[in-house]
């Protein structure tokens, strides 16, 4: 397991995605803690938010054809909706309850992950 200590840039990138209601690729992570720390770099970015999903904190979110973002593990079951113009994911709560009856004759459901495509309100 690694382990980075505890510094300022550290708290920014667990300060940005604590205050985030949505997953985070690590360029909106640097951009928000840039706030606090004007000149965190992006490797910094990269290492940390490695260390953090290796502590468990975070959790990836994967994109057929995109980078990951990343969110808070824990969250209850959710799924997303990546917005296609100003390329920002969002959660969506809720979930279809016949997912199953979709799964082909025999077979089990044992999980799934749906992701949304199209505009966020602003950008529609």
């Amino acid at each position: 397991m690694t382990f980075i200590r505890k510094t300022k840039q550290r708290d920014a990138i667990c300060g940005a995605f604590e205050s985030a209601d949505r997953p985070l690729s690590p360029e909106e992570v640097a951009a928000a803690a840039a706030e606090q720390v004007p000149n965190i770099g992006i490797a910094t970015v990269y290492r940390n938010i490695a260390a953090l999903v290796e502590e468990g904190w975070l959790t990836p979110v994967e994109i057929p054809g995109q980078a990951s973002r990343y969110e808070l593990s824990g969250k209850h079951h959710h799924h997303h909706f990546l917005c296609r113009g100003c390329e920002q994911m969002f959660e969506v709560d809720g979930c279809l309850k016949e997912l199953s009856s979709l799964t082909p004759k025999g077979f089990v459901l044992e999980d799934h992950h749906i992701t949304l495509y199209g505009l966020c309100s602003e950008c529609s």
